[in-house]
């Protein structure tokens, strides 16, 4: 099929106060439920916790099932707790027979048995605008998948999702391929994610570039047909903890929000990509590490707490010193 290349106009830098009003026309339906099932991370940067700040920025209510839980800080990995498969499943019917969800994030999954029991509770509830984000590895390098675990993703949610949005060392892996090392390799890599998908209805790949080494970021967005470059600079910052887990959990909170737009998808990640990228260049205010060793967070909240810092009464004490950004 034709490829048609489009290139997305880069985010304003550092801050861009207009986003909050929306660059696309928000959907008058009610405010979407999205639910992330993914793995905890006790230092909010990344999984689950970050999710839900993710969806809270963009305006939507945020549900959540715990598929891992983990032992981790900004400088690493020291355990993963994987819990019990009827616990896990259990959490996802008793959320689905009673909430509305509007669409799924997913992350890290950990283990083959929890991938398979997610895919068979997703295939039972069928919600609509699944975004699998298939995490493996932390930023600090240690791992957060089974490598068992990689064919049962492969064929039990890649099917199911509506977006996948590996990086390029995850786009390597589910391909078993070597990782892309260019611009081109990066088109080829993105063509080849797309045919393990299904071919006869809309399906989407969003390949991350941020790991070739350039001050330009090139992402590539496909369905198929048309190949969409999103570029942006990179940031100069350490604090680049979760940027993965952000993203897909922006798309995520907006697909529902894009329903009226010619192209909800393209419209969606065009957005959570520019929210990303002004989220990476507020990161450096939250200073969450000590000494500023590990690589800290991004800032997922940075719109809200600029525009509407808490009011108190002038007799407060406030011994935390809240930011007012």
């Amino acid at each position: 099929m034709p490829n048609t290349r489009q290139s997305a106009t880069p985010p304003t830098f550092p801050n861009d106060p207009n986003f909050a009003d929306g660059s696309s026309t928000v959907s008058s339906c009610a405010m979407p439920h999205v639910l992330s099932i993914a793995g905890v991370d006790p230092s909010g940067g990344a999984g689950l916790l970050a999710d839900l700040k993710t969806f809270s920025a963009l305006g939507a209510y945020g549900c959540g099932v715990v598929a891992a839980l983990t032992a981790q800080n900004t400088q690493a990995v020291t355990g993963v707790h994987v819990p019990p498969l009827d616990f896990v499943r259990l959490q996802i019917d008793t959320l689905f027979a009673d909430v509305n969800i509007h669409a799924v994030k997913l992350g890290m999954l950990a283990s083959a048995d929890i991938v398979a029991t997610v895919a068979d509770r997703l295939a039972h509830w069928a919600p609509p605008n699944i975004v699998l984000d298939p995490v493996m590895v932390a930023k600090s390098g240690d791992p957060l998948l089974d490598r068992k675990a990689i064919s049962t993703l492969r064929e039990g949610l890649l099917p199911q999702a509506l977006l996948i949005t590996p990086n390029l060392p995850e786009a390597a892996v589910l391909l078993e391929s070597g990782v892309p090392q260019n611009a081109k390799e990066m088109y080829r890599t993105a063509e080849a994610l797309r045919n393990l998908q299904p071919l006869n209805s809309p399906r989407w790949v969003l390949l991350k570039g941020g790991h070739l080494p350039s001050n330009e970021l090139l992402d590539l967005l496909f369905d198929g047909d048309r190949m969409i470059e999103l570029r942006a600079q990179r940031v100069e910052t350490r604090n680049t903890h979760g940027t993965g887990c952000t993203l897909s959990s922006a798309i995520a909170a907006l697909l529902p929000q894009r329903t009226d737009e010619l192209q909800p998808m393209e419209a969606a990640v065009r957005d959570a990509h520019r929210y990303l990228q002004v989220a990476i260049a507020n990161a450096d205010k939250l200073s969450i590490s000590k000494n500023n060793i590990g690589h800290g967070p991004v800032h997922h909240l940075y719109d809200i707490w600029r525009r509407a810092p808490f009011e108190r009464p002038s007799a407060f004490s406030d011994p935390f010193g809240f930011p007012r950004f």
